[in-house]
């Protein structure tokens, strides 16, 4: 049967959106889905927004069915509000940041580890899990409001960070199949997501307002989590385009950053009352103060809030303690912490307070979020100048931070001051609407964004030589696939003849840049620096070797294929006797990964 419906779905660091649209009607009428939610013990509402927050149930809880939805018989978890409510008062039970964790390739993202450092009494997910709890959640209010339409059978848009490596797209892709979305649906970076909302508001006006030559900067900062993207206008037989030119690095820092500095803040007004707030306290101050930053960040704000936290205290039990925090304070405290002054040749620091640190999520050590972008700039420009600005992000719902980084930005380019290109509003929402809007124009037709892969990728080549005491062999790095390499398309790497490891356990590296937008297969780096490229996955396998074989390796050579979903192929080719092994950035419950080969999320397939 053919799709009655395209879905765009948001899966967010902190909100998780469904945006929809019938396939019958001659133009999109794109939609927001309701989702059905616990947002209190015995309590269901309807919401536009799915917070990003799982909470552990208690056995008590799971009992007494407290969190469970109509028609779940039971369950050990909740998702949505009530979720993210409870890690106020249960924060050793609540998981958040679930696609961050997706994305930090330095951990194994199929162990159970979440709550991160939970108490051993609390059950356990995998940052995997996590994301498809949410996405069949998400389903189940799709089924509910459509039970005629199996979301199987519908075209849908799942949206990633650009900055996510091949590994953090086909983990997501591994837990959208689990949660039931069907095979051919299509993975799109956020910003571009963003932009093809922009699109959709502006119609086919935004022929007038860009020109051959713009760039655009999208900026999508959310609630954990900055993206940053840079668009360019081209032509192509006549007609205006637009290209990927350039995506940042996965930076973690956002509207979560500034929450928790506003309530470090306030702590200390409290202290300035005698009050020690104890570590229930904070964390449910911190979620008080994410309220109190869109209240008194908001136009119309006032000029105090008062910010309550419950009394622990003997003759403060069942009260409350307040303080009074002024709008001035709170905007100096933002705009200085996070948007500060910067030049375009300043980078973000790198403090270090230990050599010693947690392994956790590699939260920004600087949170400068002009640092960086100036950072970004000055690597993605080369000396060209920025004509336009797209904000995105519910941070951006505060004007005094959209006008602070607009200031930044045109100090930074007087000769030609960067424009805002106005949209939709509905920053919350926009990154679903614009999913949803790409998977009308995929199928009826429009505008789209080119750009392919927004990195180069790499495979780890030690080199031959004389072996020195104490030292491995120098390593160099072979390009297999270019910056930009379109969905769809494939090519032979050049190379002399590579020797894959066979026989014997052998450990296979690759590397990842998104700065080093020149290179192209065949490209062999014999030295690069950390900010160049960075290594993404390893994976330790044995590969079979023939009964009659000589040498402890085969030769090969290097084929690198994107499919029309996105993922990489990398497919190493013994032409002598027609053998070809594939490197998959995908992990399955294979044996590979039950030995616990590198983080898991690399397999050679044959």
């Amino acid at each position: 049967m053919p799709a009655q419906f395209v879905i765009g779905i948001d899966l967010g660091t902190t909100n998780s959106v469904l945006a929809y649209s019938a396939l019958n009607a001659d133009q999109p009428q794109v939609q927001i889905l309701p989702i059905p939610q616990v947002v209190a013990a015995n309590t269901v509402e309807s919401r536009a927004m799915l917070p990003s927050f799982l909470y552990q149930c208690t056995q008590n809880e799971q009992a007494a069915g407290t969190f469970v939805l109509p028609g779940v018989e039971e369950s050990d978890f909740t998702t949505g509000y009530g979720a993210r409510s409870l890690s106020a008062e249960f924060p050793d039970r609540t998981v958040g940041a679930a696609k961050s964790w997706l994305g930090h390739s330095r951990i194994d993202r199929h162990a159970a580890i979440l709550p991160w450092q939970a108490a051993d009494d609390v059950g356990k997910i995998s940052p995997v899990a996590v994301s498809q709890r949410y996405l069949e959640h998400l389903i189940a209010a799709w089924h509910q409001a459509f039970p005629d339409a199996p979301i199987a059978e519908q075209d849908v848009v799942l949206t990633v960070p650009a900055s996510f490596d091949a590994s953090a797209r086909d983990l997501t892709r591994e837990a959208a199949l689990a949660a039931g979305l069907p095979e051919n649906f299509v993975l799109l970076e956020e910003p571009q997501a963003a932009t093809y909302a922009w699109l959709n508001a502006v119609g086919d006006r935004w022929r007038k307002l860009l020109k051959i030559g713009d760039r655009m900067l999208i900026c999508d900062i959310g609630g954990g989590t900055t993206d940053l993207t840079l668009i360019e206008v081209a032509e192509e037989n006549g007609e205006l385009t637009l290209q990927r030119a350039a995506v940042g690095n996965h930076l973690l820092v956002g509207g979560d950053n500034m929450d928790l500095a506003l309530a470090h803040f306030v702590s200390q007004l409290f202290e300035a009352k005698g009050l020690t707030l104890d570590p229930w306290q904070s964390v449910s101050l911190w979620h008080s103060c994410r309220h109190a930053k869109e209240q008194l960040l908001a136009e119309s704000g006032a000029d105090v809030h008062t910010i309550s936290v419950p009394g622990r205290s003997s003759r403060l039990i069942g009260g409350l303690v307040s303080v009074h925090v002024e709008r001035a304070q709170a905007t100096d405290l933002l705009l200085n912490g996070f948007f500060p002054e910067a030049q375009l040749t300043d980078r973000p620091a790198r403090a270090r307070v230990s050599g010693f640190r947690e392994i956790g999520l590699p939260y920004e050590a600087d949170t400068g979020i002009t640092k960086h972008l100036a950072s970004f700039l000055h690597q993605s420009l080369v000396g060209s100048g920025l004509t336009h600005v797209l904000f995105n992000g519910g941070v951006f719902k505060a004007s005094a931070l959209r006008s602070r980084l607009l200031h930044q930005l045109r100090n930074w380019f007087p000769d030609s001051p960067p424009t805002v290109v106005e949209g939709s509003d509905d920053l919350d929402f926009s990154v679903a609407r614009g999913a949803c809007y790409y998977g009308w124009t995929k199928l009826r037709g429009g505008v789209r964004i080119h750009g392919g892969t927004a990195r180069s990728y790499y495979v780890g080549i030690e080199t031959a030589g004389l072996a020195i005491p104490g030292a491995g062999r120098p390593l160099k790095a072979l390009c297999v696939v270019p910056h930009g390499m379109e969905e769809g398309t494939e090519v032979d790497v050049p190379s002399d003849p590579i020797g894959l490891i066979v026989g014997e356990s052998a450990r296979f590296r690759f590397f990842s840049s998104a700065s080093r937008r020149s290179d192209q297969p065949g490209d062999l780096l014999p030295r690069w620096s950390p900010e160049e490229l960075s290594e993404t996955d390893s994976l330790e396998a044995t590969l079979p070797a023939a009964d009659d074989a000589e040498d402890d390796y085969v030769p090969v050579t290097f084929h690198s294929r994107i499919t029309e979903l996105g993922v990489l192929e990398l497919w190493c080719v013994h032409e002598s006797d027609d053998k070809r092994w594939k490197l998959e950035f995908s992990v399955r419950d294979d044996a590979e990964s039950e030995k616990g080969g590198g983080s898991g999320s690399t397999r050679f397939v044959v």
